[in-house]
């Protein structure tokens, strides 16, 4: 008979976004529940993604205002960056969290098992020698940089050494134009160093809308970003007293260091998951719509599952799975109409269908838009910043896109996928109050001009 203390109803391997998500919501529903983790709970997006580069981003924003305050009537002295404050206010913001999540597990009664588990059978996970089974599986093991086979070390980092810097570099090379290298080159501009993107496709944040993507582009440009697009690297260099990069066609780049932000892949390497049946590929998890494995009652969520790998989508698969497991057959939320924000300068939110692809799926004929341009918004005009709202909607049918890009806008984006999500006509969307004046009257202006009735267009 299995021991009680390491028997539970539901076992979750990973305490990150997913796991931790699951293991809450699960303890609500009356299950019994051991969550494994072998570095600390959060995961990636606490200690190491999301929380400390916004805590970065948000002191390059400081930086910012306190070198344009004079256009505002403000006079300040800009002194530069002190690094190690950065890192203390930074690591200060992650502590309290973790303290508070370490605190909230504890007080649900979620039973936090401490090691790196390896799954061994359908209900069973070895934790460093020792068993633990669970009458359902929830695998959520997060992800790791992806590196292209470089090595990382010295002046050659990925995000999580970046983070850790006691010091600011005078320039940088981005590889990697999307939304971690955007991000860490905006936070770094605003910093006073000299940044350079490499971008091996064509253009930034590729998944975004053309009209997003050419905002970006001219902004980053205008603020002093350098970006080489379209030709990707061949190899990276380092000595004692610089990094170089090497495209494809020869051209070399030099900086103090370079951050390698070409993406994140699956952590899932020997965890027993392949030798347990599960489909994989290329270190995903392979899972039916309603994320399971087809082994066993074995399920996944968050960043090992192909597609979006965002926090909030690992949060909402965790939430999913424990109501499923419940046999409450939640509503499944596809990755098209899950939030995006890439919190560099200017923000960038998304949700739903870009044009392209919208016309991809309802024919090139049957897609209308619109964009409403910031500078017509009064608290935009008082931010100082500019930027555009776009919809896009089935043709006499809901809206099914809405892109934005301007400071601060990623706040809108509630609304925005509220608007999707609810699939919401231009109509409905006009018809409702936004405040005056806010960043959020654009929404309704984009609506109402998609509507055919412009009111400041």
């Amino acid at each position: 008979m299995a021991d009680s203390a390491k028997a539970f109803d539901i076992l979750i391997l990973g305490g990150g976004s997913a796991g931790y998500a699951a293991a809450l919501r699960a303890v609500q529903l009356g299950f019994n529940v051991g969550l494994i983790e072998g570095s600390k709970v959060g995961g990636t997006c606490l200690h190491w993604g999301c929380i400390p580069t916004k805590a970065y981003l948000h002191s390059a924003e400081v930086a910012e205002e306190a070198r344009e305050s004079e256009q505002y009537g403000v006079k300040l002295s800009y002194e530069g960056i002190d690094m190690p404050k950065v890192r203390d206010y930074k690591d200060k913001i992650i502590a309290g969290k973790f303290k508070g999540l370490q605190g909230l597990l504890k007080m649900r009664g979620v039973t936090v098992i401490d090691g790196y588990g390896k799954l061994t059978g359908e209900k069973t996970i070895d934790v460093d020698g020792t068993e633990y089974t669970g009458e359902h599986i929830i695998l959520a093991s997060g992800s790791v940089s992806k590196t292209f086979g470089l090595e990382i070390g010295g002046r050659i980092m990925t995000s999580k050494e970046a983070l850790e810097l006691d010091h600011l570099p005078k320039s940088a090379i981005v590889l990697g134009g999307g939304v971690i290298g955007s991000e860490f080159a905006s936070m770094w501009r605003s910093m006073g160093v000299e940044v350079t993107i490499i971008e091996g496709l064509p253009h930034l944040v590729p998944n975004e809308d053309p009209a997003i993507i050419k905002v970006l582009e001219r902004t980053f440009k205008k603020r002093g970003i350098k970006y080489s697009l379209g030709t990707f690297f061949e190899k990276v260099e380092q000595d004692e007293d610089s990094a170089k990069v090497t495209l494809t066609d020869g051209k070399e780049f030099e900086a103090d260091i370079v951050l390698v932000a070409v993406g994140r892949g699956p952590n899932t390497q020997d965890m027993g998951y392949e030798e347990a049946g599960i489909t994989m590929d290329r270190g995903f998890v392979i899972t039916d719509e309603r994320l399971h494995t087809g082994v066993g009652n074995v399920y996944a969520a968050g960043d090992i599952v192909p597609g979006l790998q965002l926090a909030h989508r690992g949060f909402q698969q965790g939430i999913f799975l424990a109501e499923e497991i419940a046999g409450m057959n939640p509503v499944v939320v596809e990755d098209i109409n899950i939030p995006k924000v890439t919190f560099c300068d200017p923000e960038i939110a998304s949700v739903g269908y870009t044009e392209p692809k919208a016309k991809e799926k309802f024919g090139e004929e049957n897609v209308e838009t619109s964009e409403y341009n910031l500078a017509g918004n009064g608290k935009s005009s008082i931010l100082g910043t500019g930027g555009i709202i776009k919809f896009v909607r089935e043709k006499d049918g809901p809206i099914v896109g809405v892109h934005a890009i301007g400071r601060r806008i990623g706040e809108q984006i509630g609304e925005a996928q509220l608007i999707v999500n609810w699939e919401a006509y231009p109509e409905d969307v006009a018809k409702l109050i936004h405040a005056h004046p806010t960043q959020n009257e654009a929404l309704g202006e984009a609506a109402m001009a998609l509507a055919g009735q412009p009111l400041h267009g």
